[in-house]
């Protein structure tokens, strides 16, 4: 096919351009698609470690809390190998609730500690709070409770929060403050929930 001068003069130009550059055209073409492949592969990766963490959380659902070995290898495994799941910290609070229970709290202060500290999910990390202040008000470490209580949380929790606060106050013997945290906590619980009752009572305790 023969070309006019002025198509000639742009095809000489676009192949002088393409001496001068397209060796990093070609590269940056290169690194695209590599970049491309190793982002699928790490979907792929994600995928797979979150099918394979769900399936052993189901397992560790279907346990008895009482079965304390168990819980512990099942929950060990989901947080050492799929931490960057959101079933790790789910399997990290039913393990310390199963050493609460077995009157191991040191181990069930340590899984309540991680369970907080990598959760994935707001809710869960505000059990985990919870679940820490508790372990902290019982022995009776008041201010690392309330330290951990005004950390961020779901504002959902914002009722057993104010209330997990008036124990720790009421154990501190601050009994102005704790009644302050008790209706707090009643002004954030539903007209139904099953803690409002709890927490009345609790009021009601401190007296006037």
């Amino acid at each position: 096919m023969a070309y006019d001068l002025e198509e000639q003069e742009q095809l000489d130009a676009l192949k002088a351009w393409w001496n001068t550059h397209g060796n990093n055209v070609m590269l940056a073409v290169a690194a695209l698609c590599v970049g491309f492949a190793g982002y699928q592969g790490w979907k792929y990766y994600q995928h797979k470690q979150s099918l394979e963490a769900s399936a052993q959380y189901e397992t560790l659902a279907q346990l008895d809390i009482k079965d304390t070995k168990q819980v512990r290898a099942i929950s060990a495994q989901l947080m050492d190998k799929y931490s960057g799941t959101p079933y790790a910290a789910r399997a990290a609070l039913m393990a310390a609730r199963a050493n609460y229970e077995a009157g191991d709290a040191k181990s069930a202060h340590a899984q309540a500690e991680w369970a907080m500290a990598h959760a994935k999910e707001d809710s869960i990390k505000t059990i985990a709070q919870l679940q820490l202040a508790s372990l902290l008000l019982d022995e009776k470490k008041y201010d690392d409770a309330l330290k951990t209580l005004d950390e961020k949380h779901d504002p959902a929790f914002d009722g057993l929060v104010a209330d997990l606060k008036g124990d720790v106050l009421t154990a501190q013997g601050k009994k102005d403050d704790a009644k302050k945290a008790y209706v707090e906590a009643l002004a954030n619980f539903d007209q139904k929930s099953r803690f409002r009752k709890i927490t009345e009572q609790k009021l009601d305790a401190l007296g006037s």
